[in-house]
């Protein structure tokens, strides 16, 4: 096993000394430019619900008493979407190749887009966003996954931050859309199938990775999602790879989306805008992610790159939930600067990439994130059904609670986690 596997990496190899010499050095190459137009898109459909939440709930029926209810029967069929596209457009990635996962998944949710500008009940809005979901699932993933094998090893890292800083802006665009569309969120959904569509005509300018078109060569299993949970140490890196995302979502999904409930509680305001703090917040995190690029480019390292933003992450938890957390404007540059400590979403993405072979890499960065994202469901069952209702404790002190034990994970995960800047990414999973 060990000898065939070693004959199987040289051939990979030697298959790939022409095309690694004629790989881009540049970070502004048409792979990292339309990956980062496509995460873009992707950023910004994946915010725009919360943004028109409530203007469009009640545009299909909902009322006061069921909003909550409603917003989160969408919201949930929109991550169930993102979970199960995760594992759907991963699989397919490294069967038919990284290409086809970008352009399946852009028209996907673009469609899906153009027809969530046309809902009229609950009902049709979720389905809309399961099938959006369904769709955004396989952006980052495939784009991530196309850079890693496209760049030189010593600038991967600064294109895939390129990618996600280009991307998370996505979010800021959305928020402003809907301001400069005086609030149609009908229209601003098809906008954003528009940018969809125009985003699959540049994709026609870029080519297949050259790892993967050599690996289609060998007789060697590609895309099985199972390889990951039938050898220990592979499953080992991939629920590692996963858990030290964990604090992206604790950050977005409650700290930051439930900033209005803790200001209240924190010093009594009933002013502060969710969807403002919000965009605050993907404003700094898409600055972080560019940011963090370079900072593991200078260190020649992805864990002290992390472990840097982990600990503003840290810094940032405790002024949020600090007395200096006392007024509305403070609220929003402590979530911008909570969004900037999270903005290494793009290298732990990579890290994940970077972990696997070339026959199991799109199916790893695909479904890593959103596994990640899928995380938040289970966050919450924390926060919110064991601290709050169960166990009686106020909104504040769940908050703390919730971020320590999910640090604490995020840390253990960390160490464990393997250095991966000067990672040879020519060999396979066998």
């Amino acid at each position: 096993m060990d000898v065939s596997r070693r004959v199987k990496n040289l051939l990979l190899q030697i298959c790939n000394m022409y095309q690694s010499e004629h790989r881009s050095s540049s970070i502004f190459n048409m792979a990292v430019i339309v990956a980062a137009l496509g995460y873009f898109v992707d950023i910004y459909d994946l915010l725009l619900f919360t943004i028109v939440k409530a203007p469009s709930m009640r545009a299909v029926g909902s009322t006061d008493a069921t909003m909550l209810v409603d917003s989160t029967h969408v919201i949930n069929l929109q991550m169930i979407g993102l979970l199960l596209g995760g594992i759907i457009w991963g699989v397919l990635g490294d069967k038919k190749g990284r290409l086809s996962v970008l352009f399946g998944s852009i028209i996907l949710y673009s469609i899906a887009n153009f027809l969530t500008g046309y809902v009229q009940t609950v009902d049709h809005y979720a389905w809309c966003r399961f099938a959006a979901g369904l769709g955004l699932a396989g952006e980052l993933g495939a784009g991530i996954t196309l850079v890693t094998e496209f760049m030189p090893q010593s600038k991967r890292g600064l294109g895939t931050s390129m990618v996600a800083g280009i991307g998370l802006s996505g979010a800021v665009a959305a928020y402003f859309t809907f301001f400069i569309t005086n609030h149609d969120w009908r229209l601003c959904y098809k906008i954003g199938g528009c940018l969809g569509i125009v985003l699959l005509f540049l994709r026609i300018a870029v080519v297949e990775s050259g790892m993967y078109n050599q690996v289609k060569q060998l007789n060697i299993a590609r895309g099985n999602f199972f390889m990951f949970f039938t050898n220990w140490k592979r499953f080992r890196k991939y629920i590692l790879a996963i858990l030290i995302g964990l604090p992206t979502w604790y950050v977005v999904g409650i700290a930051v989306n439930q900033s209005d409930k803790f200001a209240g509680q924190l010093y009594g305001s009933t002013t502060v805008d969710s969807g403002r703090a919000i965009m605050f917040a993907y404003a700094a995190i898409a600055l972080g992610d560019i940011v963090v690029g370079f900072i593991c480019q200078y260190f020649k390292s992805r864990k002290k790159g992390l472990m840097l933003y982990y600990i503003l992450c840290i810094a940032s938890l405790v002024l949020f939930f600090s007395p200096f957390n006392n007024s509305d404007t403070r609220m929003y540059w402590i979530c911008a600067l909570l969004g900037f400590s999270t903005g290494f979403w793009a290298i732990f993405i990579t890290m994940g990439a970077e972990q696997f072979g070339t026959n199991l890499r799109a199916t790893a960065a695909t479904t890593i994130p959103n596994m990640v994202r899928g995380s938040l469901p289970l966050i919450n069952l924390m926060f919110l059904n064991l601290f709050q209702k169960n166990w009686q404790w106020p909104l504040v002190k769940s908050g703390i609670v919730t971020a320590t034990v999910v640090m604490i994970v995020t840390l253990i995960a960390f160490y464990f986690t393997e250095e991966t800047y000067y990672k040879d990414l020519n060999y396979v999973e066998s």
